[in-house]
């Protein structure tokens, strides 16, 4: 447990192996509100010893692209809940790419072509890998993943899509504007 210097194949191995991590970010504003959002599905990828990425799928907000635009902070943090008791904690800087990005094709060439409702992809550049026991983090089993955010985004269609990215993910609850999804 402790400081790492990188993302190690062991913690990478681990880090495949869960099932749900969280990601978060706050606004420079004291009164700002800092997000913290569960994530599934198979979204997270390793990419180098302190890179990572991850798939953003459509959501009922986008404050981590709209904070990250801001200031480019966040954290990743992981949860054994069931084998060995850990919690990993990566904190970077992080970076929102659109599909007009010349790195799209590659990035999103990592992860599932069928997944609806895929809004971006968020780069972190990793400045610190920590680890601690986990002894608090309660054992669960996952039960599998829910279907209902896809369900939904494949009927909406990627104009529905679309459309509700300008009305609900442009910007942030703190009015902050979400990179790429102001325009109209």
């Amino acid at each position: 447990m402790g400081m790492h210097h990188e993302i190690s194949p062991e913690l990478q191995q681990w880090i495949e192996a869960q099932s749900l991590y969280f990601v978060a970010s706050a606004p420079l504003t004291e009164d700002g509100h800092i997000n913290l959002s569960p994530r599934g599905y198979d979204t997270l990828r390793i990419t180098g010893p302190l890179e990572l990425v991850f798939l953003d799928l459509t959501g009922s907000g986008n404050e981590t692209a709209a904070q990250l635009a801001e200031n480019g902070r966040i954290t990743v943090m992981l949860c054994a809940f069931s084998g060995d008791p850990k919690i990993l904690r990566l904190y970077g800087r992080g970076e929102v790419l659109l599909p007009d990005s010349g790195e799209w094709d590659t990035l999103r060439g990592l992860f599932d072509e069928d997944l609806p409702g895929v809004r971006q992809i968020v780069r972190i550049s990793v400045d610190m890998v920590k680890t601690s026991c986990g002894f608090g983090v309660p054992l669960m089993e996952p039960v599998g993943e829910r279907k209902k955010l896809l369900e939904w985004a494949e009927k909406k269609g990627e104009s529905g899509i679309r459309e509700y990215w300008q009305k609900k993910n442009a910007v942030s609850i703190d009015n902050l504007p979400a990179q790429g999804r102001s325009q109209p």
